[in-house]
């Protein structure tokens, strides 16, 4: 019982007891509790903050923040940060402000083992964080550099902070019938529950496809009910909803081709979930080359892509997570691209959102503002 509360506890304990004395107990006496204090104001975390957030590399990030503690978490590619720790399994950080970032470890503890076809070369990939049913979902890429047969899994775990248990595939590229079948995306509609995914592909069968999950979120009911929402030029599909329309974030261009990397990210909107998608100038996004710019590389960064889901702070303003490669500093000595994790405010303007300059920030800004739980 709080301090402030003390007397008044004491006199409610003589009280009862006076009353009680020489009485059985029974399961309809109730206890009277005293009224609970007034909720403490919460001190603002905020200040200033440069790009980037987090290096050496954190690439194709997804964010999550924990409702119960306000920490943030991010899961990143699996990669070798040439630090001699060797390949990480898809790499986890925390923050409580999404500036300052600090390592969990890995999510995965060993590469599932149900992948068989270029076993040896594949890697885990591109994922997307979700909190599922009371747990926390990782439904990630399994793939190899030009995999003719990549796969996306599902992993479960109670805390982002302990490590993932894999739980088996939800589909191959082969089964589902999408080229390059990778960059998962989770998305609630409702009752139901949807996997968007998909990622580069020439062929007549390409693009970002949706499907409808089992109430679990753990399989696919019937892998022939896919429906298409973008062209094969886009990947690392990333939907938000916001005043009645889904915004559609997808990257295009070489993401890891150093500081000659050509990622940037285009984006579309639609009055409904399964589309269409349409840019600024009304095309629709199933058709490639469409898609209105939304944030290109500059003179310092390149490749700018990949992001997270957009991110809320207390105030209100939308926060744009996602990687880039600094042109002076574009490789590892493990020869990976050096792809850092940034951070910036996002606007919106006449329905649209918008980004300073349509480019990352590279001088002092105001940080995200965040009260303490």
């Amino acid at each position: 019982m709080r301090n402030k509360h003390l007397k008044y506890g004491i006199l409610l304990a003589i009280t009862v007891c006076l009353i009680g004395c020489g009485k059985g107990s029974s399961q309809d006496n109730k206890e009277e509790k005293p009224p609970e204090p007034e909720e403490e104001t919460k001190e603002e975390v905020s200040g200033n903050y440069t790009n980037p957030v987090f290096e050496p590399i954190l690439a194709d990030p997804t964010v999550i923040r924990d409702p119960s503690t306000g920490i943030f978490y991010a899961i990143g590619t699996s990669d070798d940060w040439g630090d001699g720790q060797g390949h990480r399994l898809m790499p986890t950080l925390k923050s409580t402000d999404l500036v300052n970032w600090t390592i969990v470890g890995d999510a995965f503890i060993s590469k599932p083992t149900w992948k068989k076809e270029r076993e040896k070369e594949s890697s885990l990939w591109a994922g997307d964080l979700a909190r599922v049913n009371g747990m926390y979902y990782l439904y990630y890429s399994y793939s190899a550099w030009a995999d003719a047969n990549p796969a996306i899994g599902l992993a479960t775990s109670p805390s982002p902070s302990v490590p993932f248990v894999d739980q088996g595939k939800l589909f191959f590229t082969s089964e589902v019938g999408v080229p390059n079948s990778i960059d998962p995306l989770y998305w609630e509609e409702g009752e139901k529950k949807y996997l968007f995914w998909g990622s580069y592909s020439n062929a007549s069968n390409q693009g970002t496809y949706g499907i409808e999950l089992s109430s679990d979120g753990r399989s696919v009911p019937d892998l022939s009910k896919k429906f298409k929402i973008a062209a094969g030029d886009f990947e690392a599909v990333v939907l938000h909803k916001r005043d009645g329309y889904y915004y559609f974030f997808g990257s295009r261009g070489h993401c890891c081709d150093g500081a000659a990397s050509t990622y940037h990210v285009r984006i579309a909107r639609s009055t409904t979930l399964a589309g269409p998608y349409l840019d600024k100038n009304g095309k629709d996004i199933r058709e490639r080359g469409n898609g209105t710019l939304f944030l290109q590389g500059n003179e310092v960064y390149a490749g700018p892509g990949h992001n997270a889901r957009l991110i809320a702070d207390d105030e209100g303003t939308d926060w744009f997570i996602y990687h880039a490669i600094d042109k002076e500093k574009a490789k590892v000595s493990s020869g990976a691209t050096r792809r850092v994790l940034m951070l910036d405010k996002v606007t919106w303007t006449d329905g649209w959102p918008v980004i300073e300059g349509n480019s990352p920030s590279v001088t002092e800004r105001p940080a995200p503002v965040f009260k303490k739980k």
